[in-house]
């Protein structure tokens, strides 16, 4: 496996209510670990990847065991700083048939918000990376953050390693401190390679209307010159747990489109979407053409939503099964 990735961003305690209970029907709680960007670098890791973790964990119970996770997983924590804090925490209500699924989020004073941008070493965290990813929600958990993820950036440039971003706009988060959202996210997307955005994105980042897809995602390419590839997927619901999923992947050269997959019966669609931006940055690391690629990062993407918790915890043999239809025999 070539590169190794390294992944900025918040770790998380996610509590959820138990099967399809309202949040405090009953006062009980599934607990997981998550976090977008080691969502995807769990992914990777799983994958084979050399992923290293950057962010900041309390000095307790909570922080060690994050960490205890991470490295289970094969991610490499040595750049996650430890300190007196809080954890930041979500809470999920698992919506059904027409209700959908409710997050509150509860971060406000972590750790990681409150950690000075000068905290991180870019030089020395970048130093033998290939890639960095990041993710719209970094920059959006407070000033500290916002000025941690520029800087990450900027450096990732200046060291040539590429950057991958996922747009993930969150409204409330950037609401609770004032922060100038779509700005900011226009100056992280400059210095990106590979980004999963969608028209949504593109209009929201660039202060432009679009008629199609595939024309926010020309613009994007004429706007942002570094950029070479634009990942998204399309997602149909009848219902909370009867999805149809398909994923598009756009260079400068043409477009690519996985067939779409029916998911019946969701178990969990939280993290779906960071499990296919591992997926796609797999394929870009193996060298996979553009359209085994983004086969490859749809079924994984399709298999995240069997599995309970932020983390993809499947395996590539797994993933190609779901690729090319292969029975659901029980494996022995």
């Amino acid at each position: 496996m070539a590169g190794r990735i390294i992944c900025f961003g918040e770790l998380l305690l996610r509590f959820t209510a138990p099967g399809n209970e309202r949040l405090m029907q009953s006062p009980r709680f599934d607990v997981h670990f998550g976090g977008a960007e080691a969502n995807v670098g769990v992914s990777l890791a799983r994958f084979g990847h050399d992923v290293g973790m950057v962010s900041a964990l309390p000095d307790n119970p909570f922080g060690h065991s994050m960490s205890e996770a991470l490295r289970a997983q094969g991610v490499d924590t040595r750049h996650v700083l430890a300190g007196e804090g809080r954890m930041g925490i979500y809470f999920l209500e698992t919506g059904a048939v027409r209700r959908p699924s409710r997050i509150v989020y509860d971060r406000a004073n972590s750790l990681f918000a409150n950690t000075r941008a000068s905290s991180y070493d870019w030089a020395s965290v970048l130093n033998g990376a290939d890639w960095l990813h990041l993710s719209g929600i970094t920059p959006a958990v407070g000033p500290e953050p916002m000025r941690a993820a520029q800087a990450a950036v900027r450096a990732a440039q200046k060291a040539n390693v590429k950057v991958a971003f996922d747009g993930n706009y969150r409204e409330a988060l950037w609401a609770a401190w004032g922060g100038s959202g779509p700005s900011i996210l226009r100056d992280i997307l400059v210095h990106a390679d590979t980004a999963f955005i969608n028209e949504r994105d593109i209009a929201l980042i660039t202060g432009k209307e679009f008629s199609s897809r595939e024309e926010a995602v020309a613009h994007a390419f004429t706007e942002f010159p570094a950029l070479t590839t634009v990942a998204c997927t399309t997602r149909a619901q009848e219902a909370v747990s009867n999805q149809t999923l398909s994923g598009e992947l756009y260079t400068r050269s043409g477009v690519w489109k996985s067939p779409p997959h029916e998911m019946i019966d969701v178990i969990d669609r939280i993290g779906g979407g960071d499990a296919f931006a591992a997926g796609v940055l797999h394929g870009v690391l193996e060298g996979f053409d553009p359209q085994r690629t983004i086969d490859f990062a749809t079924a994984a993407g399709v298999i995240k939503h069997s599995i309970p918790g932020d983390w993809n915890l499947t395996t590539i043999q797994e993933v190609e099964e779901a690729m090319s239809g292969s029975g659901l025999d029980v494996r022995r």
